[in-house]
């Protein structure tokens, strides 16, 4: 599936070799540069959702360059946008968050093995936002699916799974 990973967006005029290679070197530094400032995050405490709002924006001007020659089903891309969901959910942002997660959930169910935790964790995050923006009908789809891997990741008397089910019972 590595081609399908570092997909390229099919244009008129192709990137060349070097524009792809270089827009590679691009997102593994904007990445690494992302890592170090989520480091220091955690030292900054009290200028957290300023650090917050400049790494979503690292993240939206890295999407828009890097779309310029990825698909989003590149992992570049979706480690990019992985990021920004969680800056979203971090400063209380649930349809950015939501928004991002939509984006990625298709992309990780085609790399993702059917059963992979991965796109269990995103679909369990994708029913929990969506209950919290009062979409009930998409919030129970999306916490289904979630728990019909995880009874197979895990096993169907699995805590986690008890704990889904009650919050589906309780909504």
């Amino acid at each position: 599936q590595d081609k399908e990973k570092l997909e390229i967006r099919k244009l008129n005029d192709p990137p060349s070799a070097d524009t792809v290679r270089d827009m590679i070197k691009y997102a593994r530094n904007v990445i690494e540069e992302f890592r170090r400032a989520k480091h220091y995050k955690y030292i900054l405490c009290l200028t957290l959702t300023l650090l917050a709002c400049e790494l979503l924006e690292i993240c939206e001007l890295s999407l828009d360059k890097m779309g310029a020659v990825f698909e989003d089903s590149n992992v570049y891309m979706l480690h990019m946008m992985y990021q920004a969901m969680g800056v979203c959910l971090y400063v209380q942002d649930w349809e950015g968050a939501l928004r991002y997660g939509q984006k990625i959930i298709r992309p990780y169910s085609k790399h993702y093995p059917s059963y992979s935790l991965n796109v269990a964790s995103m679909w369990l995050k994708l029913g929990r936002l969506y209950m919290a923006l009062e979409n009930r009908t998409a919030g129970v789809k999306a916490l289904k699916r979630a728990i019909a891997i995880m009874e197979v990741a895990h096993g169907k008397d699995h805590p986690y799974i008890s704990e889904i089910k009650k919050e589906l019972e309780d909504h």
